[in-house]
């Protein structure tokens, strides 16, 4: 005779439930642990600990870093990996590539828009000193006078607000101009003439930003030797008072027909032509 003999099957173990981790172990039925063998269990915790990633160099105990790093992002730089993940080319070309994409990052940052100027000296005048300072000139109201750089890189524009000074003329012409600096051009309620001829980084981007502005009185607009497109000219709109825009061929093609007509028909004062 033969004695049958009644078993429980033990709950399936997997790999989460054994680590303790995941949606499985919370499924596991309750009852008393079971008692793993202390080599299993040390080969388990060593298990973890080389699937965990790996603790970056800055954050491992007894390691020198900047005091600085308690204002660093906790996100990785991707652009700094990709970077480093590139071939280093050490040939002049590459050099002088470098350098100059550089010096335009720096410059685009100097030319940022600073509330405190704008706050102490006042619209007019704060944008007659970025103008001037970079090579541009102005022109008061009043004034036949155009202020520039002499030879030796000096202006005479007031350190201070002057109550009546009204900017009536600009000309960025020529001008390293970038897009952060546009903003610097705003708020001008008098300002009649505005030119960036030959500014050859300006482009519909640009225009979008400069007819943003609050610029109420703007009459003339020179956009000869820059990038703009005919899609930027849709954007003038918002000058009510324009009646010249000097571009390079307003009859180039189709489209820029199309586009000055559509402009001339919404402000029947307004011109577009090459030349004056």
């Amino acid at each position: 005779m033969y004695k049958l003999v009644r078993y429980t099957r033990l709950p399936a173990l997997n790999r989460a439930s054994i680590h303790g981790g995941g949606a499985a172990s919370d499924k596991m039925p309750s009852g008393p642990a079971s008692d793993l063998d202390p080599e299993i269990s040390k080969k388990i915790e060593e298990d973890k600990r080389r699937l965990q990633w790996r603790t970056p160099y800055s954050e491992k105990p007894d390691t020198f870093y900047s005091a600085f790093k308690l204002f660093a992002s906790d996100n990785r730089n991707s652009e700094l990996v990709e970077k480093m993940q590139q071939p280093i080319d050490l040939s002049p070309a590459s050099i002088m590539e470098w350098w100059q994409k550089r010096r335009s990052s720096v410059e685009a940052h100097m030319q940022k828009f600073i509330p405190e100027r704008h706050a102490t000296l006042g619209d007019d005048i704060a944008t007659a000193h970025f103008i001037v300072h970079r090579g541009g000139s102005v022109r008061f109201r009043g004034s036949t006078k155009w202020i520039k750089k002499d030879d030796d890189d000096e202006y005479d524009l007031p350190r201070h607000h002057v109550s009546g000074m009204v900017l009536e003329e600009v000309r960025c012409d020529g001008m390293n101009l970038f897009y952060e600096g546009m903003e610097n051009i705003q708020k001008l309620l008098r300002l009649k003439h505005l030119s960036f001829e030959n500014v050859a980084l300006f482009d519909d981007w640009y225009l979008d930003r400069i007819s943003g502005n609050t610029l109420p009185s703007l009459e003339k607009l020179n956009l000869k030797g820059t990038a703009i497109t005919h899609r930027g000219l849709n954007c003038l709109y918002r000058l009510p008072s324009l009646k010249v825009l000097l571009v390079d061929n307003p009859e180039q093609d189709i489209l820029w027909q199309l586009t000055v007509a559509m402009l001339e028909e919404w402000n029947p004062n307004l011109r577009i032509v090459s030349s004056e």
